[in-house]
C-alpha cells in the first residue's frame, strides 16, 4: 500500500499471510498487480453458493420447487456465470492457474445449465415429439441422457479439482468433495429417468442434499474470504493444508487460505 503524506498508518502482512490471502504465493513478478487491484476470489465463491443454493433446494423439491431451478435461469446467468468467469479472467491476470480453471470451469457450467433451460436455444426442444410442446422435451430419454453424460464430466472435473485442492485447505477441499457428490448424484438422476424413471426422485434429491452440504462450506468459506478482505478482529478457521506434503516445484508453493492480515509493520514483512 502506497504511503501517503497525510497518514502514517499501513497494513502489513508477513509472507505467509500474503500467501493465504490471494491463495497462491507472493511473487515478486505480480506483487504490485495485487497491491493495485482486489482479491477477486471472494466474488467467484459468491457466485458459486448464489446458484448452487437454490439449485439445490429445487432439486431437493422444498416448498414444491423443482424443474432445474428454471425459474433461476437468470440467477445462473448473472450470478453463477458471470462472477465467475470474470473472476477466473481476473484470477488468471494475478497468475493463479488453479483458481483461473477452477471458476471459469464452473462458470462456464452455470452459463451452459442456464442456456439449456432459455427456451431460445432450444435444446429440450429437439427432443420433443409434440411440436406444440416443447417442455415435453425435458422428460424425454435422449434429452436426460445426453444432458447426463455432461453432468458425468462436471463430476469428472470437480473430482479432479478436489484432489488438486487438497493442496488448499479443508474447508475449500471438503466444498469440492460435496460439489463432486452433487455432480454425480445428478447424473446418476438423469440416467434413471432415461431408463425407467425408478427411483429417480429418491437420487436428485440425494443430489440436491450434497449441493446443499456443498453450498453451506461455501458461504462458510465465502465469510472467512471476506473478514479478512475487511482485516476484521475475528477470522474463522479453514484448516490450511497447503504444507501437506512437498510440492513439485521448489520455487512456488501452494495456495493456501486467510489469516486475517497484521496490522502492525516489522522488518520482516511485507508491505502491501
Amino acid at each position: 500500500m502506497a504511503e501517503s503524506s497525510n497518514t502514517a498508518t499501513t497494513v502489513s502482512l508477513t509472507p505467509e499471510q500474503f500467501e493465504r490471502l490471494y491463495l497462491s504465493s507472493p511473487s515478486n513478478k505480480i506483487r504490485d498487480v495485487r497491491a493495485t487491484f482486489g482479491n477477486p476470489t471472494p466474488l467467484a465463491i459468491l457466485g458459486l453458493v448464489m446458484s448452487l443454493t437454490p439449485l439445490s433446494c429445487d432439486l431437493m423439491g422444498w416448498r414444491g420447487a423443482g424443474v432445474l431451478g428454471a425459474a433461476s435461469t437468470g440467477v445462473y446467468y448473472f450470478a453463477g456465470g458471470l462472477l465467475m468467469i470474470v473472476s477466473g479472467l481476473l484470477e488468471f491476470f494475478l497468475g493463479n492457474t488453479f483458481q483461473f480453471i477452477l471458476f471459469c470451469g464452473y462458470g462456464s457450467f452455470w452459463l451452459s445449465l442456464g442456456a439449456t433451460l432459455t427456451p431460445y436455444f432450444g435444446a429440450y426442444e429437439h427432443y420433443s415429439a409434440d411440436a406444440t410442446n416443447a417442455a415435453a422435451g425435458l422428460s424425454s430419454v435422449g434429452f436426460n441422457a445426453s444432458f447426463g453424460f455432461y453432468l458425468v464430466f462436471m463430476a469428472v472435473f470437480s473430482f479432479l479439482a478436489c484432489i488438486c485442492a487438497l493442496r488448499t485447505n479443508l474447508c475449500y477441499t471438503l466444498l469440492e468433495f460435496f460439489v463432486f457428490l452433487f455432480f454425480a448424484l445428478l447424473a446418476a438422476a438423469f440416467f434413471r429417468i432415461a431408463d425407467d424413471g425408478s427411483n429417480a426422485k429418491n437420487v436428485q434429491t440425494a443430489s440436491g442434499a450434497f449441493g446443499f452440504v456443498a453450498s453451506i462450506f461455501g458461504w462458510y468459506f465465502f465469510f472467512a474470504l471476506t473478514l479478512v478482505s475487511v482485516n476484521f478482529p475475528i477470522t474463522l478457521p479453514v484448516i490450511d493444508l497447503s504444507g501437506l506434503g512437498s510440492g513439485s516445484s521448489k520455487s512456488e508453493k501452494s495456495p493456501a487460505l486467510p489469516e486475517a492480515p497484521a496490522t502492525n509493520g516489522h522488518h520482516d514483512k511485507e508491505t502491501v
